[in-house]
């Protein structure tokens, strides 16, 4: 009875966490590195705390019953369960026929797989998702009035709905490379317009401070040429005072002479 519920409780969609999050308390997780304190000491009786501690010696401390939980599991290969479904590592889509499902729509094409000089047309999802969804209004119909006559012949037509909705998703499933594609491209757009963005940017203002730096040349020269006849005029002008000053002096020691 004990092994019912807990089959029906990992099987339901909302299940509740395992029993043995409860052992996760800051008490045993002190207790488990005091554990490895003591296991990883020196021959001078120093614990070394550098130590890097794998799941498999941790698993070989003789720990607790109440503190195994809270040694990490050995990686999953192959295959690991997660509410009582087994899923695969593999990134491959398993086909409708490897899980042992029915399927309605043809066997997309793979390339170089063409036994004949004209390749086969591509799988149009489109056009079988259209046919699937009908279906399914059609089988639900059926189902509908299945229960309003005989109720008790539900389960073949349930088996219908259930074997269309696989297969609509599944058919789905096969427009995730083409997602993932499509979706790379798009971030890859949008980075490289981003990029042109700003190098626009930056040679507009590279024009800007190019069109500065030029205005202030004009403005230096300009200044640099009226400083340039400001500073002739001065040199004359001392040049008469000097030869006035001169004048002078030649005429006063005429007079004295």
């Amino acid at each position: 009875m004990a092994d019912e519920s807990q089959q029906r409780a990992v099987n339901t969609a909302f299940a509740p966490p395992p029993p043995l999050w409860k052992h996760f308390t800051r008490e045993n997780i002190d207790k488990v590195e005091q554990i490895k304190a003591e296991a990883s000491k020196k021959e001078d009786g120093r614990s070394n705390k550098n130590h890097q501690w794998s799941a498999a010696e941790l698993r070989a401390l003789e720990l607790p019953s109440e503190l195994r939980y809270l040694v990490p599991p050995d990686i999953p290969e192959g295959q690991y369960s997660v509410f009582g479904e087994l899923q695969t590592m593999s990134t491959t889509l398993p086909s409708l026929q490897e899980q042992g499902i029915e399927q309605l729509y043809p066997e997309p094409t793979v390339a170089g797989t063409e036994q004949n000089s004209q390749p086969s047309p591509p799988l149009n999802h489109a056009y079988y998702l259209l046919k699937i969804s009908k279906s399914l209004l059609l089988n639900f119909l059926e189902f509908t009035g299945i229960l309003s006559v005989s109720p008790e012949q539900f389960e073949s037509k349930v088996e219908d709905l259930r074997n269309l909705f696989i297969n609509a998703h599944h058919l789905l499933n096969l427009y995730r490379p083409h997602q993932a594609r499509e979706s790379l491209i798009m971030m890859m757009e949008e980075q490289l317009n981003h990029s042109r963005e700003e190098m626009r940017q930056m040679e507009k203002v590279k024009m800007e401070v190019e069109s500065v730096l030029e205005q202030l040349q004009a403005e230096g020269s300009r200044v640099s040429a009226t400083g340039s006849e400001d500073d002739t005029d001065q040199a004359k002008a001392l040049k008469e005072k000097a030869d006035e000053h001169s004048r002078l002096i030649w005429d006063l020691l005429d007079k004295e002479n």
